[in-house]
This record gives C-alpha cells, structure tokens and sequence, in this order.
C-alpha cells in the first residue's frame, strides 16, 4: 500500500495542504479581504462574485460550495468576512462551519464599522491561525483517504489517445488502492452515455447517468439550437476536434475502466468510494471548483491547447496531450504525455502520472502553485442576476 503523509482533521479526513483561508460572503467584501492579504500575505483568499441577487436554487448550492471548500481538508482554519447586508445566510454558514470542527472565526463589516477596522480585527485572528497551522506535524495514512479530481481544458485531438488515456491508468491505479476519483464536466460526456451505463454499478447509477446526461443535452439545445452537437469552443476545433461526441469520447478516458459507483450533483461529497461521476459545467474555472467542493486533494488537469489554470485550496497537476505544448509551455505544464506519440507506452505514462500524484500528495509544488496562478473561486449560476 502506498504511503502518503499529510494532515489529519478532526472529521478523519487527511489534507495534503494547509491552507488558512479568508472567504469573504458576497463578493462585495473581496476589497476588503484584499486588503487584508496585504497585512497577512500566508494567507489564501477565496475572491468571487457570488452571495447576493439571485435566486433561492443558486444561493443554496453558493452555500454548498463555500461550506464545503473552506472545511475541505487541505484547509486548517478559516475567517468568514461579511458584509451584513447580503442575501446569502451569513449566520448558517458559519454555524454550518463551526459545526464540522473546523478552526474559524467571523467577521462583518457593517458591524466591525468598515474596512480598515475589519482588516484590524482579523490580522491577529490570522497570524494566530498560521501559527496554530505551523505547528502541526503530517502524519502517514494511505491511498483509501485521497480524492483525486479530473479536469480537462483547450483539449486538442491527441488528448483522448495521450494524456487523458494515461490519466486513466493512474486514476485505476489510484482506485485499485481504495482512493476516490471524480470525473465531472456533464457537457463534456454527452455521447457517451452507453459507455457509461455500461460501467455503471447498478441500475440506480445508470438511472442517474441517464438523468444528468440528458438533462444537460436538452440544456444545450435549448441555448445552442442546431448547433448543439457541436458546442466545443473555438480552441478545441483548432485543435483538430469537430462535435462534442468526438471531445467527449476522449473526455471519458481520464475515468479509466473502473466502475462507476455513484453520481453526485455539483460540488457534493461523494459517499461512495471509487469511480465517481459529478454532474457540473464543461467551465474550467467552474468544474474544478464543483470537484474541489467534493473532496478533491488533488486535481489531474490535462490540456492539448495549454492552461495555466490553477487552484487556490488544492494542487493542479497539468498534463500536455502533446512535446509540442509542453515545450512551448513548459512554466505551465508539470508533466508531458506527448511522450506516448514519441513511444512511451500509456501503462509508462499512467505509471509517471500517479507517481507524481504521491508527489505532490506528499508536498511537491505543482506548476500553479510554483507560479501563483492559483485561479479564481467559481461557482455555476443556474439564474440570472437579480
């Protein structure tokens, strides 16, 4: 069994990270917690647009997510900064946070009386919370407690047969030794459902692939029309791809053959091991938050057009379908299948691919960590701004 080492949390759950966190409610306080990265830059802040003017569906998946972001367990502790006003319940979110065990405190802004007495009152909240941080210790647990996420970006027409062929080597890998992996990118599977059904564990699973699949075909045609069968962006068909089945049969492949033991709508926590299935958007910046949101330590990214894309709570591994990318991209790229067109065998490559998940698992940097270009915190919106 494969020896990881990370930090235990109070849920039983292991982070590989260690992160303190500043989550402002509503995108309205991300001056705010700007400011305060100046005075504690250890920090991460979680910036977005989201917490106010929308409707009751998107507010109660904005709440999922942040809940689930900021208690994942690559975070030790964090601060909540609200404004007061907005319409997301500030006072639940940070019962719900306090209730998992996790370190946090809470501030408001109207309450606190503006920025500069916000930014006071929390920087010794945060140097407390890093120097509580600082002194833990990692400890050695296994495979079974590790959730590996997928994410594809500017795919090209060798992605299928390279690196996410050979991500899917890695993730069966991963499986094989009790881990979860979950694939995610609902557009990104239309096409594909026989295949999936197939692996499907029970009729539950297959009932349920059938529901996210063609729900979000019809979501497609409804915004697409007649174009819906070739929703790829323009990127994707400089890469030499031409519909969305033929993306999507190569998006697939990052699940490798394992059974698919569950579907889990966007940003939920599995609570099955194994192959998962998360229904959420084809949106880079949106489906790794949907998979980080789920228990993802780690994220598998692989790209045949290029993307620095990162994120802010959980390593990135970026993957090039092809030398060419890699080479022209090599700040960006941590590893590079193209190696496959040029003779490694897809066994090789999914064996290089999950020994640099115990890399990382166990502290190297991935390229966006290297960089900082840790990405934004996005959320999908099934309505419009109110």
């Amino acid at each position: 069994m494969t020896k990881l080492y990370g930090y235990k949390r109070s849920d039983g759950r292991y982070g590989i990270r260690n992160h303190v966190v500043v989550l402002p409610s509503v995108g309205c306080c991300n001056g705010v917690i700007h400011k305060i990265k100046e005075k504690v830059p250890g920090i991460v802040t979680l910036m977005h647009s989201y917490g106010c003017g929308r409707g009751p569906a998107d507010t109660e998946l904005h709440h999922k997510t942040f809940l689930n972001v900021v208690t994942h367990p690559n975070v030790y502790a964090v601060l909540v900064i609200a404004l007061g006003c907005e319409i997301m319940d500030t006072d639940k979110l940070a019962e719900d946070i306090k209730a998992t065990g996790k370190p946090m405190q809470y501030l408001n802004v109207q309450k606190t009386s503006g920025t500069y007495k916000t930014v006071d009152a929390a920087v010794p909240i945060l140097e407390k919370f890093l120097s509580e941080a600082n002194t833990l210790k990692k400890v050695e647990f296994d495979m079974s407690h590790l959730t590996i996420g997928l994410q594809c970006g500017g795919s090209d027409a060798f992605s299928g047969s390279t690196a996410n062929s050979s991500v899917g080597i890695a993730c069966d890998k991963v499986i094989d030794e009790g881990g979860t992996v979950i694939i995610t990118e609902t557009t990104e599977l239309i096409g594909t459902l026989d295949i999936l059904k197939s692996r499907a564990k029970d009729e539950q699973v297959s009932q349920d692939l059938t529901r996210i699949i063609e729900t979000r075909y019809e979501l497609v045609e409804k915004c697409m029309g007649d174009q819906a069968d070739f929703v790829i962006a323009p990127g994707n068909m400089a890469g030499g791809m031409t519909t969305i089945q033929e993306k999507s049969l190569g998006c697939v492949c990052k699940g490798g053959h394992s059974p698919i033991n569950q579907v889990v709508d966007n940003g939920t926590i599995p609570t099955q091991k194994g192959l998962i299935v998360m229904d959420a958007t084809g949106y880079d910046p949106e489906s790794t938050t949907a998979v980080v949101a789920g228990g993802s330590q780690i994220v598998l990214f692989t790209t045949g057009r290029g993307n620095p894309l990162g994120f802010p709570t959980v390593p990135v591994i970026k993957i090039a379908s092809t030398t060419k990318l890699y080479k022209a991209m090599e700040d960006d790229i941590d590893i590079n299948a193209g190696k496959i067109i040029e003779g490694l065998s897809i066994e090789q490559m999914g064996q290089e691919i999950f020994d640099e998940i115990i890399n990382v698992a166990n502290g190297k940097k991935t390229k966006p960590e290297q960089n900082d270009t840790i990405g934004v915190f996005s959320i999908y919106c099934s309505t419009p701004s109110l």
